[in-house]
This record gives structure tokens, sequence and C-alpha cells, in this order.
């Protein structure tokens, strides 16, 4: 499916990437994410939960910055795709977010999915808004800044035991404060580990967080 535009709560018209499944959807699944744009990964998730029954929708969330922005992994496009960060408006993410829980709210049940940025978005969005019925971060290395704000659904988290950037006293730190989230670990793999697009791909555990993110989301959304 092409390109649709979301408009946010503060009129901000924003792209996204949208995905049907053939049949009468499940339910909603708001898709966010990495620092990469809404790239071939996103889709290619997007497309997936399609293939699952779900309606799932990616709002890019650079459009306020640069428009239709989407990288790949090389060391000079993570490098620029990280100026994005450089002064990053968390409640705009958020609306822009929120404008794509919208879109999907006619399909039954909205979760949320994140990876990287996306993933502590999708932490934030279940502590500050109503309307999903879950929420699942990958490697969401903002959490633990947050952790004291308590998600108003399900929430299931996964980080990779060798990610550098996300040190294991930062995970520490989550399961501390948040007892109520399922939070898992993954041992050998680091940031990014859910992407075949990229070097740090670690297949086995990609495969567990992937069932384990599916059979969350057929429990609480459909």
């Amino acid at each position: 499916m092409p390109m649709i535009t979301l408009t946010a709560s503060d009129g901000f018209e924003l792209g996204a990437y949208r995905a049907d499944p053939e049949g009468p959807p499940h339910g909603g699944i708001v898709v966010i994410q990495e620092i990469f744009g809404v790239n071939s990964h996103i889709r290619s998730i997007c497309d997936r939960l399609a293939a699952d029954g779900y309606a799932a929708v990616a709002p890019a969330l650079f459009d306020r910055t640069e428009r239709g922005f989407e990288s790949g992994y090389s060391p000079e496009e993570v490098e620029r795709a990280r100026g994005f960060l450089a002064d990053p408006d968390w409640d705009a993410f958020l609306r822009d977010t929120d404008a794509a829980r919208a879109a999907v709210a006619d399909a039954g049940k909205t979760g949320i999915v994140g990876f990287c940025l996306g993933g502590s978005i999708a932490f934030l969005a279940a502590t500050r808004f109503d309307g999903y019925a879950a929420s699942v971060g990958f490697y969401g290395g903002r959490i633990a800044a947050h952790a004291d704000e308590t998600p108003r659904c399900p929430t299931q988290l996964h980080y990779g035991a060798e990610d550098h950037g996300i040190p294991m006293s930062n995970v520490d730190t989550v399961k501390a404060k948040r007892p109520d989230v399922d939070i898992f670990v993954y041992e050998g793999a680091g940031h990014g580990f859910n992407c075949d697009e990229r070097a740090s791909y670690h297949p086995a555990a990609a495969k567990l967080a992937w069932g384990r993110t599916m059979a969350f989301l057929g429990t609480h959304v459909g």
C-alpha cells in the first residue's frame, strides 16, 4: 500500500506507511521507527503484521524535520540519522504516534510496537495515552529515564545483552522500577538484533522475541 497522510492533533500532516490484511483485521498495530525512518525494515514489519491479520501503520516521525527521510545502515547513514536526535521533540513524536493510533482505531483494539527510538516512544505512548491495549518495545534506550511512569496497558520489552548503547545497568533500572512490565534479555544479541538488514541481526534472538511479541499481541489485541 502506498504512503498515506496522517494529521496530528496540532494540525501537522505527516506521511505513514500502512499495510492491511486480506480479510477483516484482528486489530490495529502502530509500528514506530528506528532513527532510520520508515525504511524497508519498518515497512517489512508492517507487512508481517498485516500477513498475521493486523492493520499496521508506521508514522514518519522525522517528517517535521525532513519529509520522507529513510536510511540504510552504513556508518555514514547512521551518523546522519543520529542527527535527527540532536534536539528531539518527544511531545511531537507522541502527537504523531497518536495520529497513527487514530488511523487504525476502527480495526479493533490497538497495540504499538517500536524499535530503538521507537521502543522508547512505544513505552511513553503506553504511559501517557489511553487507547492502547498492548505496548512492545525493542531496545529502547530512553525507557530507563522514564521508568517511574506507569504504563496504562500491558507492556513487554526486549533487550540485547550485548547492546553497547544500552548497558545492563539501564535494563536493571527498568526491571527494578517496573515489575509490572514483561522484560526479556537475549544473550549474545546486540542493538538492532531484530533487523535482518543490519550486521547486528541475531536470528535466534529475533525469532524468539518476535514469537513473544506476536503471542503478546494475540492475547491483548486480538
